[in-house]
């Protein structure tokens, strides 16, 4: 990480002005915004675990409209 050190005599807007474009140089800032919202990967058990539940959604789903208790789809809704 780069260091900043105010020298004797700097005003204090001079010393920010530095510490803000080398922060904006160093690309620090940027990195760890990145990283703010990073999502871990999902693992393949628990992607075989979401399709099974989908699975079943969509037999549940079948059911209910083969015995009249939801109404027929035109297709997929989006």
């Amino acid at each position: 990480m780069a260091d900043f050190k105010r020298k004797p005599g700097e005003s204090f807007e001079g010393f920010l002005r530095k510490f803000k474009r080398g922060l904006k140089n160093s690309k620090k800032l940027n990195k760890a915004r990145s990283k703010k919202h990073l999502e871990s990967k999902t693992t393949k058990q628990k992607q075989k675990k979401k399709a099974l539940i989908g699975l079943e959604l969509q037999k549940k789903n079948e059911y209910l409209r083969k015995i009249g208790k939801m109404p027929e789809s035109n297709g997929r809704r989006r």
